[in-house]
């Protein structure tokens, strides 16, 4: 098998992801047109933040389900706004502004687990991380409990909400790697963070992101495959 099939083998990329390892997703060129480095949140550690700090340089997000921020009772950044504006007009704009590429961010509120100290260094935002990730898990139990007495906000770790019907709705970093979670049987929430370019001060080249996932042996995925495999099953 040569070396590019098995950096887009979709079935590939479900294994290393399920088990712990990054994975890398490109969305579309008639979209962001980025590279995510993205792990399941279950997994991460100090040293998994500090690689994406370094490596990718992007923001450090922990998407979450639609179902779940419901039962949390998390909403979008941009709904905050919507209900703020109606007493402080001066936000409208700001809360029906819609991305270059045609849709609405998938930001809701960013927290720091009430343990960690500032919340921004690797170790503190892996424990948010984590701890976010405990409360997915247990989303029909305790977790919504466990998350209005456990966090604070504002914080170091941004949430991200995916559409309700993940690529039925929306086809971004945020819907697909919850789909590729979904497909490898990690349901709970993902870590993403944008891969940039610290020559050009841009987004990482698909090219770039190639060489790099060569150079260190990380799987990388067009969406596509990922919505075409959402297709026919």
């Amino acid at each position: 098998m040569s070396t590019n099939i098995r950096l887009y083998s979709l079935e590939d990329a479900i294994v290393a992801f399920s088990a712990g390892k990054f994975v890398l997703i490109h969305d579309d060129k008639g979209r962001e047109n980025e590279v995510d480095m993205v792990i399941a949140s279950e997994f991460v550690t100090p040293m998994h933040v500090g690689m994406m700090r370094r490596q990718a340089g992007g923001l450090i997000c922990t998407a979450i389900t639609h179902e779940a921020a419901s039962k949390l009772g998390l909403m979008y950044m941009h709904d905050i706004l919507e209900h703020m504006a109606t007493t402080a007009p001066k936000l409208s704009k700001l809360a029906f502004s819609r991305s270059p590429y045609g849709d609405r961010s998938a930001f809701s509120i960013s927290v720091n687990h009430r343990d960690t100290y500032t919340g921004i260094t690797d170790y503190d935002r892996a424990l948010t991380i984590n701890k976010i990730a405990e409360v997915c898990r247990n989303i029909d139990s305790d977790g919504p409990e466990r998350f209005s007495y456990s966090f604070r906000a504002p914080g170091h770790v941004p949430i991200l909400i995916a559409s309700k019907g993940l690529l039925n709705n929306r086809i971004g970093h945020t819907e697909l790697c919850m789909y590729l979670a979904q497909v490898s049987g990690l349901t709970h929430s993902v870590v993403v963070c944008e891969m940039l370019d610290i020559d050009t001060h841009r987004a990482l080249t698909i090219d770039g992101a190639q060489k790099y996932a060569r150079e260190n042996n990380i799987l990388i995925l067009e969406g596509s495959q990922l919505t075409n495999y959402a297709k026919a099953v």
